[in-house]
């Protein structure tokens, strides 16, 4: 989970505008947005890897996942973002639940 958490904070920087694709419209700073969340993650993903760090890691995570929770909701609602993202509706209507199981993850990882 570290590794994962890691890399797809990389990626906010690497690949912005797969991000900025699914950044619901009623926000501003929508760059600053995927920055900042990319960072958190690459923290998190790091400190999720030491024991002594590992629960405040998984709660800033799931603190981060409902947080980011909008844009996965704006990509369900959203025709433009699923072309961008070449998904289709029910994609991302199947994506959604994965959310809670990755909060459920987070916090399975508080607990070890």
């Amino acid at each position: 989970m570290s590794i994962a958490y890691t890399y797809v904070g990389v990626s906010h920087f690497i690949d912005p505008d797969f991000f900025l694709a699914i950044m619901p419209n009623y926000l501003s700073f929508h760059l600053e947005i995927v920055y900042i969340s990319g960072i958190a993650e690459i923290i998190f993903g790091v400190l999720l890897f030491f024991k002594k760090t590992r629960s405040f890691a998984s709660y800033g995570i799931i603190i981060l996942l409902i947080c980011v929770f909008p844009a996965n909701i704006h990509l369900v609602e959203s025709e433009l973002s699923q072309s961008i993202l070449e998904a289709t509706k029910t994609q991302t209507i199947i994506r959604l639940p994965f959310q809670a199981l990755f909060i459920l993850l987070a916090f399975w990882h508080s607990k070890k």
